[in-house]
Order: C-alpha cells, then sequence, then structure tokens
C-alpha cells in the first residue's frame, strides 16, 4: 500500500488571516448582513390595533412569500426579463464573441483603436445611456424624428426591445474584452500548426477558437442571466419617457414599487424569491454548459 502524502503545515497563519480580515470585514458588512436582514424582513408582518391603531411588525412565518407567489404582476415582470434575457442575452453574446475574433484575426488593422472604440459605451453609466437612447427614442425629441414618428420605439409591443437595444448597447464591448482576454491567453503555437495543415482563419475560429473560448462565455452568459433579472436602470428610466413601462414592467421595479408603498417585507420577500430564482436559473445554466462540454 502506497504511503498517503502528507500535508504541509501551513505557515504564517496569523499573517494570512491579517490580509483576508478588511475583505472579510467588508464582505459581511455589506454582503452577508444585508442578505440576512432582507430574510428576516420577508417573515414579518404588519399588524395594527384597529383601523387606525399603531402598526406594529410581528412574525408571521412565510404569509409574505404566499404573497409573492399569488402577486400576478410580479411573476408577469419575471416572464417578461425571461423572454428579454432569451433573446438579448444571445444577441448581445454573438456580437461580442464576433467582434473579440475580429480583433484577434491577423487581418484586422488598428486593434488599439477598435478595442477601446467597443469598449467605451460600457464606460458610459446606464442611466446616462438609457436617457441618451430615450431622447433618439421619443418622437418628439429625436434628431430622426422622420423615423420615429411613423414607427413608435417606445409603444407596448416595442419597449422591451428598445430597452434590449440599450443593454446590448453598454455591454457588448464588456463580453467582448472577456471572451478577447481569453484568446490572447492561447498558445500561437495551435494556430500556426492548423495554418500549416491549410486550415482559414474561418476554420481556425470556428474549430479551434470559439471551443477553446467556451468557458470564457460561459462566464459572460452567467453574468448576462444575473443581470438580466436585475435589469432597473433602464425600465426605470423610460419611465419618464413613454406610459408603455409601468411600476412593475421588471421584478426589480416591483420590489422598488412594492417598499415605496411602504410595504418593506413583502418587497423583501420579492427580492428573497428573485435572488433563489437568479441563483437556480444560473446555476441550472452553469451545470448544463458543463454537461455538454463533459460529452
Amino acid at each position: 500500500m502506497s504511503a498517503k502524502p502528507r500535508r504541509t503545515p501551513v505557515k504564517h497563519k496569523s499573517s494570512i488571516a491579517f490580509f483576508i480580515a478588511p475583505f472579510a470585514a467588508l464582505f459581511a458588512a455589506f454582503y452577508l448582513l444585508p442578505i440576512g436582514w432582507a430574510i428576516y424582513q420577508s417573515l414579518l408582518v404588519v399588524e395594527r390595533d384597529g383601523t387606525f391603531g399603531k402598526p406594529v411588525e410581528v412574525f408571521g412565518g412565510l404569509t409574505q412569500y404566499f404573497l409573492v407567489f399569488q402577486n400576478e404582476e410580479f411573476w408577469a415582470s419575471v416572464g417578461r426579463v425571461l423572454l428579454f434575457g432569451a433573446v438579448q442575452v444571445p444577441v448581445m453574446l454573438g456580437i461580442a464573441l464576433v467582434l473579440a475574433l475580429l480583433l484577434d484575426s491577423p487581418l484586422v488593422k488598428g486593434k488599439k483603436f477598435f478595442r477601446l472604440a467597443f469598449f467605451v459605451p460600457y464606460a458610459v453609466p446606464g442611466v446616462i445611456a438609457a436617457i441618451m437612447w430615450g431622447y433618439l427614442y421619443s418622437p418628439n425629441l429625436s434628431p430622426f424624428a422622420a423615423f420615429t414618428s411613423e414607427v413608435d420605439l417606445l409603444s407596448p409591443s416595442t419597449v422591451l426591445w428598445s430597452i434590449a437595444n440599450v443593454v446590448t448597447w453598454v455591454y457588448v464591448g464588456y463580453n467582448m474584452l472577456i471572451i478577447y482576454s481569453a484568446l490572447l491567453a492561447l498558445p500561437s503555437e495551435i494556430f500556426e500548426a492548423a495554418r500549416l495543415d491549410g486550415a482559414n482563419q474561418w476554420q481556425i475560429a470556428w474549430s479551434i477558437k470559439i471551443p477553446l473560448v467556451a468557458p470564457a462565455i460561459t462566464l459572460t452568459a452567467i453574468f448576462s442571466i444575473i443581470g438580466t433579472l436585475q435589469l432597473l436602470a433602464e425600465p426605470q428610466v423610460f419611465r419618464s419617457f413613454t406610459s408603455s413601462v409601468s411600476s412593475t414592467f421588471t421584478p426589480n421595479l416591483a420590489v422598488y414599487a412594492t417598499s415605496a408603498v411602504p410595504n418593506v417585507s413583502l418587497a423583501a420577500a420579492m427580492s428573497v424569491v428573485l435572488a433563489l430564482a437568479t441563483f437556480a436559473l444560473s446555476f441550472g445554466f452553469l451545470k448544463f454548459t458543463q454537461r455538454k462540454a463533459d460529452k
């Protein structure tokens, strides 16, 4: 029988703890404690002594969660962002992948300029980008009034995709940079061997580059799924341009509107349900892609 390998004792444990402590403190203060408080708040209900009695918060168990699952507007907003993500995320990542492959191609000149140009929209805050595009979409304000007066980009049937265009414009460069960084990390010997075998740039991109950067694409997809379910800034800004965006247009807007009633406990329950749904969807996508990769 082979001897079990000895474990190397960890040295300088106090130094490790010293460097981890600031991160752990901030992580607990700004991540764990808010989550714990939201869960606690979601278990409370408000009771009054009579019609005009003083409101008192008492433990209500899962009462708020039952109300969440009965809230049709909340689930309609969830379905809306799922439809949004099913279309917008593949389009955005497809464009990001194409741009990354173009930047990695030896045939493209001026790579530094185009890399910066593609990434610049991400440097624009989401609220500013939404305001800018809102003016472009508005028939009364747009410099393209001849088009926007004929095609209402802020109508109930099109506003979701107008918002999708804003999100795509902002985040394509960010996702492109992640994929492009993965391409730069690939060993050049693989491509040289493929060229010696007679492969052209299209064949190298399709058969070698894309499969090798699949983990980076999966990462950007998970980030995009999480961001889709957290959609807030763009629809909130668009509410000032059109009545097609209601106060419950997205789950986060529904949470915000519920907390403003005020019904903080119900809003907290919505937040917890949304967080669990986001985790389940992103984790399920990750496991699905891992299974596909194993096959």
